[in-house]
This record gives structure tokens, C-alpha cells and sequence, in this order.
């Protein structure tokens, strides 16, 4: 496993972080806590020591799972991502969209990150993770509700209070990391990117790299179609989500498996699976910090976990890109 150090902190995230959003079943069908324990610890044993959850996964299931997998581990030797604001449990802050939780029951999400949310959250945080301080504190969705300035000012009151090591963003743009900046200092910026969808290469890789901030990548399997494992026709399961999914519509899925099967030889040729291998492109990306990927079950968590450990070579990485643009996915 390679570990990188996260933007100009002396925070260090393994390239390959457990992406616990799944976990939590949230918008993806249903969860198995016993599960997504086990392929926590799985992937911990590999490498893997940097989980990135929210409270927002499950509502607050997912946060749970990470706090009974984290058990045993030695505090200082795991790293703990979570996030703020975004909300189903007030009525404040902006209206973001509709949903169910995991027992069928409508709730209602909202971006609210103003003062009392933020510490609130972040008490309720550390009570369902079973620690006393969070590694990397993101805010989840821009609360346009709230100046950054009074976020910000929030985050950086409980780093001093110890709660926090280190204050993040998902999310955002450049410009909106440039006015978070004012007020604290922030590692990263969570973000979402693959093969399939480019467009932080244009202005937000660019001002990370110049600003010495790290870059979090979340679906970099895009929800799992690049895994190739899903063929038109296929039936998703109640409450997930990814049956709207714009790459999971049936002309989109078309194109995706026949760029997917364009990369084949490569595959054969190195013995790994297509996740390995979209893994390892990400994780070769410029800027890109640490690759976010979920796992179910244990079996998930160490076939993700060997991607960060594939080398590409430059050969290869031209390979790949000009499979991109032939395919005209991007």
C-alpha cells in the first residue's frame, strides 16, 4: 500500500481509502453492518488505514459501522474521515433533494453547516465513531445559507479544542476553497472522479496542485459500472439509486462495457481485474491524493485493496487515455 501525505498537512492517507458510503446502505439498497465490518478490517489489514464515512450514510449507520471496526485498532495508527452538513434530521439551512432512509421512510435532505449545526454534528460524530477526535473534518455540500467564514471559523474552534486534526471540503470549487482558506487552513478537497467523468482536471487539479492541497476522489468506479460487472437489463434492489444513474442507462451502459472490453488485453496482460486497474489509474493521476472505494464484503475490500499496489507505466497510461477518447466517453 503507498501512503500519501494529504495537501501540505502532516496528515498521511493510504492512495486506496474505504470509502464507507455503501456501508451505511444509504441510497445503494440496503446495508449489513456484521458485512461491513468485516471488510473494514480486511482492508486494515492490508494497508488500508483511512476510512472516509459521513454522518448523512444511513443516517448515522455508517458512522457506527466505522466506530465497531475501528475497535481494537490502535487510534494512532487509522484515520478517520468524516463530514458536516448535510442534514435529515432539522429544517434549516437550503433544501438539497428528497429521500428515503433505509427503512423505506421519506426524509429530506438539507445543506445546513451553519455554527450550532457544525458542533452539533460533531458531537454526535464522535459518539457513533467511539473517539475523541476526528482526523479530517470535510463539509459535505457548500451551505449556501451560511458564510464559509462562520463554517470555517466553526471547524477551526474545534481544532483547537482537539476535536479535529485537520479541516477539509467536499465539493467545493476552486474559488470556494480560496475564500474557506481565509479563515483556516484546509487539507483537501473531496471530490468526484473516473475514467468517465473528468472535469475537476480543469480547474480544480490545477489549483490544488499550485496551492499544495490534497485531492480525494469519491466513484471512481463510477457507483460500479466500471466494473463490468453490470449488463444491460440488470434489476437494482429497492431504494438504490444507481437505476437513475446517467452511465447506468441502457445506451450509456452499452458504450461503457465496449470501452470497458477495450481494455482487456491490458488486464490479461498484467493479471488483474478491470477494478484493479481502474484503481490504479486513478490512484497514477496527477494531483490525486487518495482513491475513495467501498467494499460489502471482505473479499471486495482486498480485491480494491491490490489496486494501489498495480504499477502503470507511461506506455500504459497512453494505453488507457486513448481508449478514453476513442470510446468519446469524456
Amino acid at each position: 500500500m503507498q501512503y500519501r501525505q494529504c495537501g501540505g498537512t502532516d496528515l498521511q492517507l493510504s492512495a486506496v481509502t474505504f470509502g464507507a458510503w455503501a456501508a451505511g446502505g444509504w441510497m445503494w439498497g440496503g446495508s449489513e453492518p456484521k458485512a461491513a465490518v468485516a471488510a473494514i478490517r480486511a482492508s486494515y489489514d492490508l494497508g488500508v488505514t483511512s476510512i472516509d464515512t459521513a454522518p448523512a450514510y444511513g443516517q448515522g449507520l455508517s458512522e457506527e459501522i466505522v466506530g465497531e471496526a475501528i475497535q481494537g485498532i490502535p487510534r494512532d495508527k487509522v484515520q478517520i474521515l468524516t463530514k458536516y452538513g448535510l442534514r435529515w434530521d432539522v429544517v434549516k439551512g437550503k433544501f438539497y433533494f428528497d429521500s428515503t432512509d433505509n427503512n423505506g421512510r421519506p426524509i429530506a435532505m438539507y445543506r445546513y453547516a451553519a455554527r450550532e449545526g457544525v458542533v452539533q454534528e460533531c458531537e454526535a460524530s464522535l459518539r457513533r465513531l467511539k473517539t475523541d477526535y476526528i482526523d479530517l473534518y470535510q463539509i459535505h455540500w457548500a451551505d449556501p445559507t451560511t458564510p464559509i467564514e462562520e463554517t470555517m471559523e466553526t471547524v477551526a474552534s474545534l481544532i483547537k479544542q482537539g476535536k479535529v486534526r485537520h479541516a477539509a471540503v467536499c465539493n467545493y470549487t476552486a474559488a470556494q476553497m480560496a475564500e474557506a482558506e481565509k479563515t483556516v487552513r484546509l487539507a483537501s478537497n473531496q471530490v468526484p472522479y473516473s475514467m468517465l467523468r473528468r472535469d475537476i482536471e480543469k480547474e480544480i487539479v490545477p489549483y490544488c496542485i499550485k496551492n499544495k492541497k490534497g485531492i480525494l476522489v469519491y466513484s471512481p468506479l463510477e457507483r460500479g459500472v466500471l466494473t463490468g460487472k453490470f449488463k444491460p437489463g440488470h434489476v437494482f434492489g429497492d431504494g438504490d439509486t444507481r437505476a437513475g444513474e446517467k452511465f447506468y442507462q441502457l445506451e450509456n451502459l452499452i458504450r461503457v462495457n465496449t470501452f470497458l472490453g477495450m481494455l482487456k488485453p491490458l488486464t490479461e496482460e498484467k493479471n488483474i481485474s478491470l477494478v484493479q486497474l481502474v484503481i490504479a489509474w486513478t490512484v497514477h493521476q496527477p494531483g490525486i491524493t487518495a482513491c475513495l472505494v467501498g467494499a460489502r464484503n471482505p473479499d471486495q475490500a482486498l480485491h480494491n485493496a491490490k489496486g494501489a499496489d498495480v504499477r502503470l507505466s507511461s506506455e500504459d497510461l497512453e494505453f488507457i487515455e486513448s481508449r478514453i477518447v476513442e470510446s468519446a466517453l469524456v
